[in-house]
């Protein structure tokens, strides 16, 4: 098998099965901010048992992501050593200033947070936890900052020729703030913090319907709405911006997120549908014109299409591109309407009675992480076939001394030792749900309102 596409496969399993936990911890980070911010301001303790509770899920999924995380950085060495070689400069600035501004911080307070309590002030286990937050955001930065610079390099200079070639920082802000990676940010965060709310409704939608920790998922389930609807709504307007700066930036992705063809012309926007690449065809729903207007403000404005682009200068695999982009978006518009929905049961007074919803809010967990998972498939395929756009072609990076066999033998073991972690993971997970969000030392039984009335009719 072709030594390129076995790296490709393995860096994209690794970088996928990674990919699930930081954004729960980032998520997570913030409802955990809020929840225990709520009980400084409110003195309230079911706001401190639902910090500890969600401490405790943090501190699981930010481990899981911190050992799969490593793998990735020693695939770059064997896999890929030209373009180690090729982006050193850029990336080895940008994963330093991680560990300095991201890491270090979110370590140094990651102790407190999770010993902490009852053994600092609770002012003090506050600041640890928005120091924790805050470096996962950071941590966040760095990333998302160089893997922009692949998509839109900036800020940079090539030093030597062909297979000594190397990009050098000549502005580090400019590499930095390169043309797409605040729009690429702000779209990571905001599917970090749906992540993570839609957890939290999950599980404390499932109390209620088991009739479990009643009061305490009450108030968690308000918060995690709050939070998911503000961010749904605003993953509407980043994605919106960010598909105007593929516009700009690399016209050759949009066409193939779109599966638009023709060099220059009006382009439809397809809610669903099936691209036939021979035909240069899409069948589904569209609307006519759409994708002009979005981008133009008229529906007769001109799209560059992929026939603009040399066959070898676009991506190859488009109905996957296009797919794994309406999928990302379908799941944004079915998060926007989950969100809504709860937030206008929770002002008719049916959030925690309307059992349909409860059930829709428990099933909803894996949504936001098949949108993360999409969108990144769609932004990594709909950059090929450059590794670093323009500059640097994915079949001239990869580490010419290494075999096929090699790579299927330790993707085979990756796969191994990626499984026994997420089957840890899930029971670990199951485990503290199960537990539920008191500690045997504070848990007391509390019964339900059908206990509570026949206890006070057996008084009267």
């Amino acid at each position: 098998m072709d030594v390129e596409i076995i790296a490709r496969i393995q860096f994209a399993f690794t970088v996928a099965f990674h990919y699930i936990y930081p954004p729960l911890s980032i998520g997570l980070g913030l409802l955990m901010v809020i929840m225990e911010s709520l009980f400084l301001y409110t003195k309230n303790k079911e706001y401190e048992i639902l910090a500890r509770f969600w401490t405790k899920i943090f501190a699981l999924t930010f481990g899981i992501g911190v050992v799969t995380g490593i793998v990735m950085e020693f695939e770059f060495g064997t896999n890929w050593a030209t373009y180690s070689k090729y982006v050193g400069d850029i990336f080895g600035s940008a994963l330093a200033a991680e560990g300095i501004f991201a890491f270090a911080l979110e370590s140094g307070f990651l102790g407190i947070l999770i010993f902490g309590w009852n053994r600092v002030k609770p002012w003090v286990h506050l600041v640890s936890t928005i120091g924790v937050f805050l470096g996962s955001l950071f941590s966040a930065v760095w990333i998302v900052v160089a893997n922009s610079w692949q998509q839109t390099p900036a800020g940079y200079k090539i030093v030597g020729e062909g297979m000594h070639a190397r990009a050098e920082i000549t502005d580090f802000w400019e590499m930095v703030f390169n043309p797409s990676s605040v729009d690429r940010l702000t779209h990571v965060w905001i599917g970090a913090f749906l992540a993570g709310a839609f957890l939290v409704l999950s599980v404390h939608a499932f109390y209620l319907l088991k009739n479990r920790h009643v009061e305490v998922s009450k108030k968690a389930m308000k918060i995690a709405l709050v939070v998911a609807a503000v961010f749904s709504l605003g993953q509407l307007f980043t994605g919106h911006h960010s598909a105007e700066g593929v516009a700009k930036n690399q016209p050759a992705k949009l066409a193939a997120l779109e599966g638009h063809f023709e060099a220059s012309a009006p382009a439809d926007m397809y809610l669903f549908g099936w691209v036939d690449k021979e035909k240069q065809e899409v069948t589904g729903v569209k609307v006519p014109g759409g994708l002009s207007l979005l981008l133009h403000g008229d529906q007769e404005s001109n799209v560059t299409g992929l026939n603009a682009f040399p066959e070898d200068e676009r991506p190859s695999q488009v109905n996957a591109v296009f797919q794994f982009y309406h999928i990302m978006v379908a799941i944004g518009m079915l998060l926007i309407v989950l969100s809504l929905v709860g937030i206008w049961a929770w002002w008719r007074g049916r959030l925690f009675t309307s059992k349909w919803l409860l059930i829709a809010f428990a099933l909803a967990v894996i949504l936001p992480q098949i949108a993360n998972q999409a969108g990144w498939f769609a932004a990594e395929m709909g950059r090929q076939p450059w590794v670093v756009y323009g500059l640097l072609r994915t079949s001239d990076a990869f580490s010419q001394a290494v075999s096929a066999n090699q790579i299927v033998f330790s993707l085979v073991l990756f796969f191994i030792v990626y499984l026994i972690l997420f089957l840890l993971f899930i029971y670990l997970l199951t485990k503290k749900i199960k537990h539920g969000p008191y500690d045997p030392k504070e848990e007391t039984v509390r019964p339900n309102q059908k206990e509570m009335a026949h206890l006070f009719e057996s008084k009267k």
